[in-house]
């Protein structure tokens, strides 16, 4: 079962990271591998969300619940589709310079043998490349000569 855990301090809001992570309506846009994405049910601290993963020849749909605490974590637990399960935690953390810490945590097993033998010899460059979209995506939507978007300013309230 490949793991991976990591923090990342990033010159933005707690509240911009938090929004990027949580529209996972928009993870076509930037997030490789995903081709679509769709909210399915939406209520006050969680949603349920399909996404389509492909590479090459290979599709896979899964769906999932996403639990929020708004501006602070970002919690994935998987419901159905090609796994034996998921579990995917974003931790935003502000700092007093008003920048964020991300704090990210994924843990997942495909249900088929073939697939999980594949994702362990490309786990770790392809969890790289998937939180490196989120930080070249922060950078292209709030960076402005490279600093805190002059759109949000750092504040407690985010």
């Amino acid at each position: 079962m490949p793991t991976h855990a990591e923090q990342r301090k990033l010159p933005y809001t707690q509240k911009q990271l938090f929004d990027l992570v949580a529209e996972v309506d928009r993870y076509p846009e930037f997030l490789p591998w995903c081709l679509a994405s769709r909210i399915t049910k939406r209520e006050d601290d969680y949603f349920l969300a399909d996404l389509i993963i492909g590479y090459k020849m290979v599709r896979e749909k899964f769906g999932s619940k996403v639990t929020v605490k708004p501006n602070s974590e970002v919690h994935v637990e998987y419901v159905s589709g090609p796994m034996k399960h998921l579990s995917n935690r974003w931790r935003f953390i502000e700092e007093p310079d008003g920048s964020c810490t991300i704090d990210f945590y994924v843990d997942f097993e495909f249900k088929n043998k073939f697939f999980q033998s594949v994702m362990e010899v490309f786990f770790n460059e392809a969890v790289k490349r998937m939180v490196g979209a989120f930080e070249d995506r922060a950078h292209k939507l709030y960076d402005q000569d490279g600093s805190v978007s002059s759109n949000v300013s750092p504040s407690k309230n985010g």
